[in-house]
């Protein structure tokens, strides 16, 4: 934390104090029951935490990429699924920031920076790690779009206030025919299907997203019909790092639940952190723990400089942070033991919380891919 400014180590260290007074007494049973975190978020959006990434100039304090990463850091250090039900907001505010006009901007991020609850709905069952393959479509009707089509696992789909849409408004030109829309709450042809019953970060509601001749406004198209895949791209470049926020908070948070207990368990008379191969483990991990936070913490603030050409960064970040918290959860398991399988036990839970960070927002193996292909245009390191 040596390098961070003073207020960004002030909400650090708030978001810490009230991940821990707030969210960890509550976060089993938010899993257990698969509870959606309403009143932690309201806290949270009365905290202006909601505001961290949003620009000044629509009500927010400016923090960009770098400070929503702290939050979420921070926040899934206790508990993934709370991490992404806020994360997920910032997922929908991004294709605004990007691609929004003045009206929009002034409108939809004033909304989400008092505390609206959001959701990106892109995959579907024929658009996963193709995210080209998109079958919703979107026909211009007079002065709106009509939306058709079933969006799936959808992060806060079922309780958002706004959505942000993508749809094909040309199918013969493929991703090139992609065009983003803004939906509020309350539309008439908006509903929701499956609710998923999930391995992990169970306190977040993913569910099927299905619009039924859905009309939107027109003013509600964002950019420009076509653009909608390039605006995807961009805003997966500035939000992988938050995955990878992600994955290093539930990686703390497993780590020290496990770095406890080792001192505290006895086994030959002993507590078992006195025993080299314990002890080489621990260094194992607080190392990798380390190294993929300042990757991280790089990453999103490249994406705050305005640098181009920063896919291969961001995905570098999600990918090696992601792998990290599996390991390293996986590790935490191992050294709790029989106990570690328990659910008496917090890092059987964070070891399912972290599996996820490794598919969503693009899988590990797409990641590898972006990074190759930017490597091999020799579009890395980033211009700054």
């Amino acid at each position: 934390m040596l390098f961070l400014t003073e207020e960004q180590k002030m909400i650090k260290n708030l978001v810490r104090q009230f991940a821990e007074e707030k969210i960890k007494p509550v976060r089993q049973i938010l899993d257990e029951k698969s509870e959606y975190p309403f009143e932690i978020l309201k806290e949270m959006a009365k905290m202006d935490l909601f505001r961290v990434y949003i620009p000044e100039e629509y009500g927010g304090f400016g923090g960009g990429v770098f400070a929503m990463s702290l939050v979420v850091e921070e926040i899934s250090r206790v508990c993934g699924g709370v991490g992404v039900s806020y994360a997920a907001c910032g997922l929908a505010s991004f294709p605004i920031i990007i691609a929004g006009n003045e009206e929009q901007k002034r409108k939809y991020l004033k909304m989400f920076a008092d505390g609206a609850i959001g959701a990106f709905c892109l995959t579907e069952a024929e658009a996963g790690s193709d995210a080209s393959n998109v079958q919703t479509t979107a026909e211009k009707d007079g002065d709106y779009y009509v939306l058709n089509g079933v969006k799936q696992f959808i992060t806060n789909g079922s309780v958002a206030d706004i959505y942000v849409v993508v749809a094909s408004t040309d199918k013969k030109k493929g991703a090139r025919g992609l065009s983003c829309f803004i939906v509020e709450k309350g539309t008439p042809g908006l509903s929701f299907g499956k609710e998923e019953n999930k391995m992990g970060i169970r306190a977040a509601k993913t569910t099927e997203v299905i619009f039924d001749n859905c009309r939107v406004p027109k003013e509600n198209l964002l950019g420009k019909e076509g653009m909608g895949f390039l605006y995807i791209m961009q805003t997966f470049d500035k939000t992988r790092p938050g995955v990878g926020a992600q994955a290093v908070g539930i990686a703390q948070g497993a780590f020290e639940e496990a770095l406890n207990y080792v001192k505290q368990r006895k086994q030959f008379g002993q507590p078992i952190a006195s025993f080299q191969g314990i002890q080489f483990m621990l260094a194992e991990m607080a190392t990798k723990i380390e190294a993929a936070r300042q990757l991280v913490y790089y990453a999103a603030k490249v994406c705050d400089s305005g640098a181009k050409n920063i896919s291969a960064l961001s995905s570098m970040a999600k990918l090696f942070a992601s792998d990290v918290a599996m390991e390293v959860t996986t590790k935490a398991v191992q050294l709790f033991g029989g106990y570690g399988y328990m659910k008496d036990y917090p890092v059987e839970k964070m070891m399912r919380d972290a599996k996820i960070t490794q598919i969503y927002e693009g899988t590990n193996e797409i990641q590898k891919q972006i990074i190759a292909l930017e490597l091999i245009k020799g579009r890395f390191p980033p211009t700054l």
